[in-house]
């Protein structure tokens, strides 16, 4: 007998709500991943994007413990000489909230051509509205470790 791996056309995939308020960053942004690899699918299968789509509302209401707010600082490189950028948390947090999150959720996700499709089915808005009513997405409430 051999193994079974689901054809593209069989995967389902759900529409999730989920709520950052009140939830700590890293813990958020891991769960939201499982969601996004389908990981907790049973059809699951390393090689083929079973994951479902996530809709991340209050963006602006998670928190970080500790002295990561003060000490958290995120850096890119622009290509140029002398093109390293750096901007710390709080100003990043103060000017686009949403960027945080997605910032730690893709970053959980796999570095190839699959991690980027599976980012692109990740949608983060600030308050508690967003424009997505058409796919009726399910409340869906994660896991509340302290």
């Amino acid at each position: 007998m051999s193994t079974y791996f689901p054809k593209e056309g069989e995967i389902a995939r759900k529409w999730y709500v989920v709520d950052a308020s009140g939830h700590t960053l890293g813990r958020l942004a891991s769960q939201v991943a499982r969601i996004l690899m389908g990981k907790e699918n049973p059809k699951y299968t390393p090689f083929l994007d079973t994951g479902d789509h996530v809709i991340v509302i209050n963006a602006d209401k998670v928190k970080l413990t500790g002295m990561k707010a003060e000490k958290k600082s995120y850096q890119h490189y622009t290509g140029y000489p002398g093109g390293l950028r750096s901007e710390d948390f709080r100003k990043r947090f103060a000017r686009k909230p949403e960027l945080v999150i997605e910032d730690a959720i893709v970053r959980m996700l796999p570095k190839t051509k699959l991690g980027r499709h599976m980012a692109s089915k990740l949608k983060i808005y600030r308050g508690d509205k967003h424009r997505h009513e058409a796919q009726k997405p399910e409340a869906r409430a994660l896991e509340a470790r302290t």
